[in-house]
């Protein structure tokens, strides 16, 4: 691709951005730079990265409205049901409305990992580890502790470790500021335009944010990948590993998401592939799932900001029940 390609790939996305009213809506969280910022950001990257140019005609869904079903009373302010299918929008409420994404931030982290990682590398792991902000979801991993990036990517995904991410982000990137660029580069490059991440884990910050369409489009490209599907659909899993003294250690854990472990029951008709929760004061209760009817068509479902773990499930089981109903 030249340089001139790579200005109409950007035209293209402006295009769209402006068929779809991906732009900000009243009431969200102050974006961090303009558009004509993201503009040149996209010019500056490698033509290799770019693969939006043809993202509304490459079997993506498109939103143009919101698109309500009746009985579908939500309490979260965004929500969205996609079909991977044919590529069908079921159900959209803010979908473009930017939004704080809490720990489906490391539906991101996870698929970089398994694309820039071997999986079966030992990391040990440094400080970065230690993450003591209030509320923080741990693994319980400690610095000199040596494990596969793997097991890694297990204590990222079910317990929702932030110590897993920030020990992922160190051993892809060098760094947590490095790795936010790679996260950010992958969001651009398959079409999540309204997003912005500053850290592996999704520990508040103004300026990290997304929008139900865009989880989708990062939960749907993870998918791609049999590994990402492996860890989101277990239950439990253990992990034997070595500590600093490079004593065994050992940990089990368990999924965060009650569809996976039973405690949320699905609506008949439909299986949960697996997914990711997230929770913070600011972002309120998320979720992300992929689920799949008797006919093995494949859904994505995105419930952001409900109003507790009670509520995003409720919302989450409402909504996907009309993939069946």
């Amino acid at each position: 691709m030249n340089r001139y390609s790579s200005f109409f790939v950007v035209g293209t996305l402006v295009f769209s951005l402006v068929l779809t009213g991906c732009g900000q809506q009243e009431n969200q969280p102050d974006l961090s730079y303009s558009v004509e910022e993201r503009l040149e950001a996209l010019a500056n990257l490698d033509p290799s990265d770019i693969r939006r140019a043809d993202t509304f005609a490459s079997g993506l869904c498109v939103i143009t409205n919101d698109v309500s079903l009746p009985d579908s009373n939500l309490s979260a302010e965004a929500a969205g049901v996609f079909s991977l299918n044919d590529h069908s929008v079921i159900l959209a409420k803010n979908a473009y409305e930017t939004l704080y994404p809490a720990s489906t931030t490391k539906i991101m982290t996870a698929l970089l990992a398994i694309r820039h990682g071997d999986l079966q590398e030992k990391v040990t792991v440094g400080q970065e580890v230690i993450i003591t902000e209030s509320g923080a979801t741990l693994c319980n991993i400690h610095p000199g502790d040596t494990l596969t990036l793997e097991q890694l990517l297990y204590g990222l995904m079910m317990p929702s470790g932030n110590d897993a991410g920030a020990a992922i982000a160190v051993h892809i990137a060098g760094s947590i500021e490095d790795f936010a660029d790679m996260m950010n580069r992958e969001a651009w490059a398959i079409g999540a335009t309204n997003t912005h991440f500053v850290n592996p884990h999704g520990l508040h910050s103004e300026d990290h944010y997304t929008t139900a369409y865009d989880l989708y489009l990062i939960f749907q490209e993870a998918m791609k990948e049999p590994a990402f599907r492996k860890i989101v659909g277990t239950g439990t899993y253990t992990a034997n590993y070595t500590d600093a003294s490079n004593q065994p250690k050992t940990q089990t854990w368990n999924n965060s998401n009650r569809f996976i472990t039973g405690k949320q029951p699905m609506p008949d008709g439909l299986t949960m592939l697996g997914g990711k929760t997230g929770t913070t004061m600011a972002a309120g209760s998320c979720l992300v799932v992929g689920s799949q009817d008797e006919e093995g068509h494949e859904y994505v479902s995105v419930v952001l900001k409900a109003a507790g773990r009670t509520e995003v499930y409720e919302d989450m089981t409402n909504i996907i029940q009309k993939i069946v109903n």
